[in-house]
């Protein structure tokens, strides 16, 4: 961090500790051990990020608001977290969150780094598809692990964040009915997307050296601005609430629930967060299709989640009909029933 940086967040953090109430310069410059002309250019770099302080000559100074962003500033000071989001990075805009954090993964970054963007363009989802990402709405972060399970027991870490995720977005709708998972890794509300969360890793031999979690939130982004083949399909935290959603609020959330059920993930595996991610899996003897990355195509009913944290299939026809498969992998939708409504 700069001294410019630090300097302007002490100013900051005194006139958060004063709220309503107006510090003068001469106040702030003995308090920061500054001069009262080095205090103004602190006040006009905060500005300039967009913190509305009002200033008047012998007035002093009185933070009036702060900008909808998701600064460092913003986050940690009330952030609820052990390793999670301690080492953070904030960007104004970026092509993917993600790839910056596999950099920060292969550099040494220690477990729990995070990389926050406002704006991406271009987004990555599972199955190398894009995902929207519009600035100043949304959140779009990418976490570096360093877990250790094995690699077979790694997948499970993203239905750990699934919960999370759907944690978080029950606690800010204020309906837990609202909001289900869509194996392995979409976060609904009311049948709708509103989250989905990615996971890259590095290995090295038997191990895992880090995995990148990815994780996109549709917040506040009205849902006309989708694009017109997505805008039937997904929602966001604000179009379902009819009001914004403070988004750094909702952030510093969602970091702690992830904190939770990591470390749950680490100390009991699965088998500690299955529970949990049951509650959310309302796709239980739905007729699904679930298209694998080796080109095949499942068809049947979902049954349940099996202790790898496979997906549980009843094919209903063919040599395998009735039959219960285990999927790891691929792209699930709902299939249409069949004409006579069975």
């Amino acid at each position: 961090m700069s001294g410019a940086t630090s300097g302007a967040n002490a100013v900051l953090a005194a006139l958060r500790a004063s709220p309503g109430s107006a510090l003068s310069g001469e106040l702030l410059s003995d308090q920061l051990g500054v001069s009262r002309a080095q205090v103004w250019k602190h006040v006009e770099s905060l500005r300039k990020r967009g913190y509305g302080i009002e200033g008047e000559p012998g007035g002093g100074y009185r933070l009036q608001s702060v900008p909808d962003r998701l600064y460092p500033e913003e986050i940690l000071p009330e952030l609820e977290t052990h390793w999670l989001g301690r080492h953070y990075e904030h960007l104004e805009t970026t092509d993917s969150t993600n790839r910056l954090a596999f950099e920060l993964g292969r550099s040494g970054a220690p477990h729990g780094a995070t990389v926050v963007a406002e704006g991406q363009s271009a987004g990555r989802g599972r199955l190398g598809r894009s995902f929207y990402s519009p600035p100043y709405t949304n959140l779009y972060v990418s976490i570096v692990l360093r877990p250790s399970c094995s690699i077979a027991d790694a997948p499970t870490l993203i239905l750990g964040a699934a919960v999370a995720v759907a944690d978080t977005v029950a606690a800010f709708l204020g309906d837990r009915e609202a909001v289900s998972i869509k194996w392995p890794n979409d976060v609904l509300v009311r049948g709708r997307k509103t989250s989905g969360i990615l996971m890259e890793s590095s290995t090295e031999g038997a191990r895992i050296a880090f995995a990148v979690l990815g994780i996109g939130v549709n917040l506040n982004v009205d849902r006309e601005q989708f694009p017109d083949d997505f805008r039937a399909l997904a929602t966001s935290l604000a179009s379902e609430l009819g009001r914004p959603v403070d988004r750094a609020a909702f952030a510093r959330a969602l970091f702690h629930a992830l904190e939770r059920e990591l470390d749950a993930h680490a100390a009991g595996g699965f088998d500690s967060i299955r529970p949990r991610f049951e509650g959310y899996f309302q796709m239980a003897d739905s007729r699904i299709a679930v298209d694998e990355l080796a080109d095949q195509r499942i068809k049947g009913r979902a049954r349940g989640i099996a202790a790898n944290g496979a997906l549980e299939i009843e094919v209903e026809s063919g040599a395998r009909s009735g039959e219960i498969v285990q999927v790891l992998a691929g792209d699930v939708t709902l299939a249409k029933p069949p004409r006579d409504g069975r």
